[in-house]
């Protein structure tokens, strides 16, 4: 049997892998070779972690759980639409100048929409534009 940290580390790698659609933990013991008991034990170790999120599901009649990760690891998709790199004043574009992200009306709207995006209802507008001004 592998070390339990060499396991969370297969595991949490395994589970990122899987996206937003998760993989039963019973999928995860298997792909990891471990039993039902280590496998729940990594991977209430990485819901501790707060590195993963089980969500109860019940699967052929049985109770098991779906995990998902917290955080995914950057795209190149999640920039690519962002208005900076066709910037024709890109060069010139620092926070301390007149050309400023801070000031940049096509940056802003193009946050809000990512805003808008991971948020369809909302219900998160009033704290998503607090963040954007920190001040």
């Amino acid at each position: 049997m592998p070390k339990r940290n060499d396991l969370e580390q297969k595991a949490l790698h395994f589970v990122v892998n899987t996206g937003h659609e998760g993989v039963l933990q019973s999928e995860l013991w298997r792909e990891l070779g471990a039993s039902s008991r280590e496998g729940s034990r990594v991977a209430i170790k990485l819901e501790e972690k707060g590195l993963i999120r089980r969500e109860k599901e019940l699967q052929g009649g049985r109770w098991t759980y779906r995990l998902f990760p917290k955080r995914l690891p950057p795209s190149i998709e999640s920039i690519a639409d962002c208005p900076c790199l066709l910037c024709k004043d890109n060069a010139r574009c620092d926070p301390t100048t007149a050309i400023s992200p801070k000031s940049c009306p096509k940056l802003t709207e193009w946050i809000i929409s990512l805003g808008k995006e991971e948020d369809p209802d909302g219900l998160g507008d009033e704290s998503f534009a607090q963040s954007l001004d920190p001040e």
